[in-house]
């Protein structure tokens, strides 16, 4: 099965940019949809954004679509988000996440759909 360690995370200013990765490792990464979610304290888990495991396909939450790009490099084995225009709404702990099951359309939003998960890194938006 795939290990996966986020990094990147930290403090910013509301209307600044930052970049999360997640790096996998016991599997190739080719072998899986990849999403980010988030966690917010007192909130459920969220879907941010998914990837296909070509990279070819994206989906987002609508709150994020135009401020935020999910990508993968399989041949290094790792995913990133960049997150532009921050706001403070978007203050939270960011999971990477690995669904093996063959690929559908619409790419998985839902947290069960998801077998693997990172230990999280926590992103603050100051305002």
């Amino acid at each position: 099965q795939v290990q996966l360690v986020e990094s990147g995370g930290g403090l910013v200013q509301a209307g600044g940019s930052l970049k999360v990765s997640c790096a996998a490792s016991g599997r190739t990464l080719s072998s899986y949809v990849m999403g980010w979610f988030r966690q917010a304290p007192g909130k459920e888990r969220e879907f941010v954004a998914a990837i296909s495991r070509g990279g070819g396909l994206t989906s987002y939450v609508a709150s994020v679509k135009g401020r935020f790009t999910i990508s993968r490099d399989n041949a290094k084995n790792t995913m990133s988000l960049q997150m532009n225009s921050l706001k403070p709404e978007d203050t939270a702990v960011y999971y990477c996440a690995a669904d093996p099951t063959p690929q559908t359309l619409p790419l998985p939003t839902s947290v069960p759909a998801y077998d693997f998960w990172g230990q999280g890194t926590q992103v603050t938006v100051s305002s």
